[in-house]
């Protein structure tokens, strides 16, 4: 795949960017010149300096993003694009045989972090004369009925759809929102699916047999074509899915 010259005063958000995907595709748009604010509960991939704003927070907590992101445009510009990637896996089982509490803390991180930080990134484009770009990693697991999988298919069908909606009311503003299944990658999530009981995760031989044959996505390959959409001419509809590099 062919990326475009990128501008390298464009101003990029990240969550979830400590590991994973986030960790990866902060580090691939750092090397294409972008300047980023990337934060996570842990410390993100790269250090605060001069074109980083790294901080530890929660998406859950709307104050914490909103400050966040007020602080990044403070000290980087305006904010161009936003990446909503923070987010749990949660139980893998067996709607029956789960604790409702245990899906509480998926649906304030995958539902409500994706509101509190498409909410902020939305009222700051607003501030500065509408536009930007804003991503909300989704998966394929949102449009299918993966047994023992119900917390997270449900959050991320929620993306979706909050998406579709974001693109309808910004669509006067010049803001592109797009739900993005970035395909299968290697990660903590994938590792946790592989060591879930058959007896929990019916679906868990797919997975292994995805780390036994390498059918992953690799995070440059998936940072390419955000960028592509974002910076570049891929003007994709607003669910898509990046298409597989193996």
């Amino acid at each position: 795949m062919t990326v475009p010259a990128r501008r390298p005063e464009a101003v990029a958000v990240i969550t979830g960017a400590s590991r994973g995907i986030g960790a990866g595709v902060a580090q691939e748009f750092a090397a294409a010149g972008l300047r980023l604010g990337l934060c996570a509960r842990t410390a993100p991939v790269l250090p605060d300096g001069p074109d980083v704003v790294a901080r530890t927070l929660d998406v859950g907590d709307e104050e914490a993003v909103t400050a966040f992101c007020d602080e990044v445009a403070g000290r980087l510009g305006p904010i161009d694009i936003w990446i909503n990637n923070a987010g749990l896996l949660g139980p893998v089982k067996p709607l029956r045989d789960t604790d409702p509490a245990d899906i509480e803390p998926v649906l304030r991180v995958n539902v409500m972090g994706v509101i509190h930080g498409s909410r902020a990134f939305i009222r700051h484009r607003r501030s500065v004369g509408g536009g930007g770009v804003l991503l909300n990693i989704s998966s394929g697991a949102a449009q299918q009925a993966p047994a023992s999988w119900l917390s997270y298919g449900a959050s991320k069908a929620a993306v979706n759809n909050l998406t579709n909606v974001i693109q309808v009311e910004e669509a006067d503003t010049g803001l592109r929102a797009y739900a993005v299944a970035p395909g299968m990658m290697e990660s903590g999530m994938q590792e946790q699916l592989r060591s879930t009981p058959e007896s929990d995760f019916p679906g868990r031989q797919r997975f292994v047999d995805a780390k036994q044959q390498g059918r992953f996505n690799s995070p440059s390959w998936v940072a390419q074509h955000l960028l592509d959409v974002a910076t570049g001419d891929a003007r994709p509809p607003v669910v898509w899915r990046v298409p597989d590099e193996y």
